[in-house]
């Protein structure tokens, strides 16, 4: 097993034993409109890259957590039966076995560990994945691994932070130009999304119109959204 991936399960089993279980309740109207808003920004986003069916996609979220993310995916267009998941922490991949689709596959491990054939998948999906990793090489290597089981025309769909949180030592900030550097290959077309969380919670509870109104301010937007395309045709010898 990876030293880094044991550390980030011993992260999050110490953060859940404090963080209140209705923080990411999509009761919440911060949460649900942080949730609407990226959907709307994907549906554009794939929208822009001339996909007006999602049900022939061959994807595979590293990450997958509870299932959440690809019960909105399956909302959006996807089939079941092509889509796949990968969590590192059982307790959550047994969640999403119980919510999924048993049609869906799922895996509970290291992504490291799945035995992917190479250019098989049109599309890799990250949802605040890469902040939770601490060790710059392990993010080299899960990259790379991402980048190698795409097809030529497939792309990284990529959603997460791009600061770092004060209040949380545990994760970090992933700028754009580290994700170009994780990329070197790719073709990045990148949008910020999603209010500052702790600006959003007190906001919303306001009202939740001054989410919106809050996040017509770019700098307010802590996430990046980001379609890394990987090119149709490589030089010779290339991944």
């Amino acid at each position: 097993m990876n030293e880094e991936t044991d550390a980030v399960r011993s992260r999050y089993a110490a953060r859940a034993a404090h963080v209140d279980p209705d923080r990411y309740s999509l009761l919440q109207a911060a949460n649900w409109q942080t949730v609407q808003e990226r959907q709307r920004a994907m549906l554009k986003l794939f929208s822009a890259q001339g996909l007006s069916n999602l049900s022939h996609l061959q994807l595979l979220e590293v990450g997958a957590g509870s299932g959440g993310n690809l019960l909105e995916l399956l909302r959006l267009g996807f089939a079941p039966e092509n889509l796949v998941g990968v969590e590192l922490l059982e307790e959550r991949a047994a969640v999403a076995r119980r919510t999924l689709p048993q049609v869906l596959r799922f895996h509970a491990g290291d992504a490291l560990a799945l035995d992917i054939p190479p250019g098989s998948l049109d599309v890799v999906y990250q949802s605040v994945v890469f902040s939770s990793l601490l060790d710059d090489e392990f993010q080299t290597q899960l990259a790379q691994a991402m980048w190698r089981w795409l097809k030529p025309g497939g792309a990284v769909l990529w959603y997460d932070f791009t600061y770092n949180n004060p209040s949380n030592a545990d994760v970090r900030g992933v700028p754009l130009a580290r994700v170009r550097a994780l990329f070197p290959k790719g073709q990045v077309r990148a949008q910020r999304v999603t209010l500052a969380p702790p600006i959003a919670r007190r906001v919303a509870a306001v009202h939740p119109a001054l989410y919106t109104l809050f996040n017509l301010t770019p700098l307010l937007r802590t996430h990046l959204l980001a379609w890394i395309a990987k090119p149709t045709t490589s030089a010779p010898g290339a991944v």
